[in-house]
Protein backbone atom coordinates (compact mmCIF):
# COMPACT_ATOMS: atom_id res chain seq x y z
CA UNK A 1 0.00 0.00 0.00
CA UNK A 2 0.97 3.19 -0.94
CA UNK A 3 2.16 5.90 1.90
CA UNK A 4 -0.23 8.69 1.27
CA UNK A 5 -3.54 9.80 3.14
CA UNK A 6 -7.02 9.82 2.16
CA UNK A 7 -9.13 12.36 3.59
CA UNK A 8 -12.89 13.07 2.92
CA UNK A 9 -14.34 16.41 2.84
CA UNK A 10 -18.08 16.46 4.31
CA UNK A 11 -20.97 18.62 2.78
CA UNK A 12 -22.26 21.83 3.94
CA UNK A 13 -24.66 21.50 6.33
CA UNK A 14 -23.49 17.83 7.36
CA UNK A 15 -20.89 16.56 9.88
CA UNK A 16 -17.88 14.38 9.11
CA UNK A 17 -19.23 10.85 9.45
CA UNK A 18 -22.55 10.13 7.79
CA UNK A 19 -24.24 7.05 5.92
CA UNK A 20 -22.23 8.19 2.33
CA UNK A 21 -18.65 9.05 4.14
CA UNK A 22 -19.11 5.25 6.61
CA UNK A 23 -19.74 3.26 3.62
CA UNK A 24 -16.25 4.68 1.59
CA UNK A 25 -14.52 4.42 5.03
CA UNK A 26 -15.59 1.27 5.29
CA UNK A 27 -13.93 0.62 1.27
CA UNK A 28 -11.14 2.38 1.46
CA UNK A 29 -10.24 -0.22 4.59
CA UNK A 30 -10.40 -2.74 1.89
CA UNK A 31 -7.27 -0.88 0.18
CA UNK A 32 -5.43 -0.81 3.69
CA UNK A 33 -6.35 3.39 3.80
CA UNK A 34 -8.07 4.85 6.39
CA UNK A 35 -9.92 7.92 5.84
CA UNK A 36 -9.55 10.91 7.62
CA UNK A 37 -12.82 12.85 7.92
CA UNK A 38 -11.89 16.72 9.50
CA UNK A 39 -14.81 18.41 10.82
CA UNK A 40 -15.71 21.61 9.07
CA UNK A 41 -18.78 22.25 10.52
CA UNK A 42 -18.08 25.35 12.02
CA UNK A 43 -17.05 27.49 8.48
CA UNK A 44 -19.91 28.23 6.58
CA UNK A 45 -17.52 30.07 4.49
CA UNK A 46 -16.68 27.20 1.41
CA UNK A 47 -13.64 29.07 1.46
CA UNK A 48 -12.70 29.07 4.67
CA UNK A 49 -12.78 25.77 4.48
CA UNK A 50 -10.67 25.29 1.76
CA UNK A 51 -7.62 27.32 4.07
CA UNK A 52 -8.42 24.51 6.65
CA UNK A 53 -7.60 22.02 4.57
CA UNK A 54 -4.86 23.75 3.03
CA UNK A 55 -3.80 23.97 6.40
CA UNK A 56 -4.72 20.00 7.44
CA UNK A 57 -2.86 18.79 4.41
CA UNK A 58 0.40 21.11 5.35
CA UNK A 59 0.75 18.80 8.30
CA UNK A 60 1.81 15.92 6.92
CA UNK A 61 3.97 15.78 3.81
CA UNK A 62 2.57 12.38 2.55
CA UNK A 63 0.63 13.16 -0.85
CA UNK A 64 -3.50 12.93 0.11
CA UNK A 65 -6.07 11.67 -1.91
CA UNK A 66 -9.59 13.57 -1.39
CA UNK A 67 -12.50 12.98 -1.17
CA UNK A 68 -15.70 14.81 -0.57
CA UNK A 69 -19.48 15.55 -1.36
CA UNK A 70 -21.31 18.66 -2.46
CA UNK A 71 -19.26 21.82 -1.01
CA UNK A 72 -17.00 19.41 0.41
CA UNK A 73 -16.50 18.58 -3.55
CA UNK A 74 -15.28 21.94 -4.57
CA UNK A 75 -13.40 22.02 -0.75
CA UNK A 76 -11.07 18.95 -1.77
CA UNK A 77 -10.88 20.10 -6.03
CA UNK A 78 -9.35 23.80 -4.63
CA UNK A 79 -7.53 22.95 -2.14
CA UNK A 80 -5.70 20.40 -4.73
CA UNK A 81 -4.33 23.38 -6.56
CA UNK A 82 -2.28 24.24 -3.48
CA UNK A 83 -1.05 20.51 -2.30
CA UNK A 84 0.07 17.60 -3.47
CA UNK A 85 -2.83 15.68 -4.11
CA UNK A 86 -2.49 12.93 -6.82
CA UNK A 87 -6.71 12.15 -6.99
CA UNK A 88 -9.95 13.54 -6.18
CA UNK A 89 -13.59 11.65 -5.49
CA UNK A 90 -15.95 13.99 -6.09
CA UNK A 91 -19.84 13.40 -5.47
CA UNK A 92 -22.40 16.03 -6.38
CA UNK A 93 -19.61 18.66 -6.45
CA UNK A 94 -20.54 22.68 -5.68
CA UNK A 95 -19.03 24.09 -9.03
CA UNK A 96 -19.21 27.24 -10.46
CA UNK A 97 -21.90 28.34 -7.74
CA UNK A 98 -22.43 32.04 -6.37
CA UNK A 99 -20.27 32.87 -3.17
CA UNK A 100 -17.52 30.00 -4.10
CA UNK A 101 -13.94 31.77 -4.81
CA UNK A 102 -12.95 29.12 -7.39
CA UNK A 103 -14.61 28.68 -11.05
CA UNK A 104 -11.37 27.40 -12.60
CA UNK A 105 -9.11 24.51 -11.75
CA UNK A 106 -5.84 24.53 -13.68
CA UNK A 107 -3.26 21.71 -12.66
CA UNK A 108 -5.81 19.41 -11.31
CA UNK A 109 -4.51 15.73 -10.53
CA UNK A 110 -4.28 13.33 -13.30
CA UNK A 111 -7.23 10.88 -11.77
CA UNK A 112 -10.29 12.70 -11.19
CA UNK A 113 -13.82 10.97 -10.33
CA UNK A 114 -17.08 13.08 -10.50
CA UNK A 115 -19.98 11.23 -8.99
CA UNK A 116 -23.63 13.77 -9.54
CA UNK A 117 -27.13 12.68 -9.18
CA UNK A 118 -29.23 13.63 -12.59
CA UNK A 119 -31.95 15.29 -10.58
CA UNK A 120 -30.04 17.16 -7.76
CA UNK A 121 -31.69 20.16 -6.77
CA UNK A 122 -28.72 21.82 -5.51
CA UNK A 123 -26.18 21.93 -7.70
CA UNK A 124 -27.20 21.42 -11.56
CA UNK A 125 -25.91 18.08 -12.80
CA UNK A 126 -24.81 20.56 -15.82
CA UNK A 127 -22.01 21.79 -13.28
CA UNK A 128 -20.70 18.24 -13.05
CA UNK A 129 -20.69 17.61 -16.88
CA UNK A 130 -19.20 21.08 -17.56
CA UNK A 131 -15.93 20.48 -14.94
CA UNK A 132 -15.81 16.63 -16.21
CA UNK A 133 -15.46 17.73 -19.76
CA UNK A 134 -13.16 20.83 -19.20
CA UNK A 135 -10.79 18.70 -16.91
CA UNK A 136 -11.21 15.03 -18.55
CA UNK A 137 -12.42 13.59 -15.10
CA UNK A 138 -14.41 10.56 -15.45
CA UNK A 139 -18.15 11.18 -14.80
CA UNK A 140 -21.12 9.20 -13.81
CA UNK A 141 -24.07 10.11 -13.51
CA UNK A 142 -27.05 8.20 -11.85
CA UNK A 143 -30.32 8.54 -11.06
CA UNK A 144 -30.05 9.88 -7.53
CA UNK A 145 -30.71 13.20 -5.95
CA UNK A 146 -28.04 15.93 -4.56
CA UNK A 147 -27.08 13.20 -1.44
CA UNK A 148 -27.19 10.70 -3.94
CA UNK A 149 -28.66 8.58 -0.85
CA UNK A 150 -30.25 5.71 -3.12
CA UNK A 151 -26.48 5.34 -4.11
CA UNK A 152 -24.56 4.04 -1.91
CA UNK A 153 -23.82 0.24 -3.10
CA UNK A 154 -23.12 2.13 -6.43
CA UNK A 155 -20.80 4.92 -5.03
CA UNK A 156 -18.80 1.87 -3.30
CA UNK A 157 -18.24 -0.19 -6.22
CA UNK A 158 -17.47 3.10 -7.65
CA UNK A 159 -15.19 4.37 -4.96
CA UNK A 160 -13.05 0.48 -4.78
CA UNK A 161 -12.54 1.28 -8.73
CA UNK A 162 -10.98 4.39 -8.31
CA UNK A 163 -9.05 3.55 -5.17
CA UNK A 164 -7.46 0.81 -7.12
CA UNK A 165 -6.61 3.08 -10.08
CA UNK A 166 -4.88 5.64 -7.37
CA UNK A 167 -2.94 2.90 -5.83
CA UNK A 168 -1.95 1.63 -8.73
CA UNK A 169 -0.65 4.80 -9.75
CA UNK A 170 1.54 5.40 -6.63
CA UNK A 171 3.15 1.42 -7.12
CA UNK A 172 3.90 2.80 -10.38
CA UNK A 173 5.82 5.94 -9.24
CA UNK A 174 7.27 4.03 -6.66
Amino acid sequence: MPDCRLLWCHGSLSQPWGTKSLALADVAGEFDLTMEGPDFSDLADPDERVERLVSILAEDDRPAILAGSSMGGYVAAAAALRARIPALFLLSPAFYLPGYAVHVFPALPGRVTVVHGWNDDVVPPDNAIRFARTHKATLHVLDDGHRLEASTETLCILFARFLAGATADFEERA
